[in-house]
């Protein structure tokens, strides 16, 4: 298990991005490509959870598109992550709020942390 340990290691990119967790609104920048053309794209949702630790951790976001909802899953050592930017720091009381998924309207809302 240590020799797994030291080659996790040596394979990590180093990115530093905001600290965040389940219940924070985030943005997430990130390039898509399109044949031969590169663009960056917006995904502005809500953390449902983060998940894993060093390089292999992953973090699930989720917006509203319209009336449904979109959910997203994103390594965070992900090449193609542009940016991280932390919106709004949410109150919740869990470390996975998938309750959320079946609540809509003022029920779906977030107490935001205020400093």
């Amino acid at each position: 298990m240590e020799l797994m340990k030291v080659v996790n290691q040596s394979v990590a990119v180093e990115k530093n991005y905001p600290k965040f967790k389940a219940g924070d609104t985030i943005t997430v920048s990130y390039k898509i490509k399109e044949g031969n053309k590169e663009r960056i794209q917006q995904f502005r949702g809500v953390v449902l959870q983060y998940k894993g630790e060093g390089h292999t951790a992953t973090f699930t976001v989720r917006k509203m598109s319209g009336s449904f909802g979109v959910e997203r899953i994103f390594p965070i050592a992900s090449p193609f992550i542009e940016s991280i930017e932390i919106n709004k720091v949410g109150k919740v009381r869990r470390a996975r709020i998938y309750y959320l998924r079946g609540l809509t309207g003022k029920k779906a809302r977030i107490k935001e942390k205020r400093f």
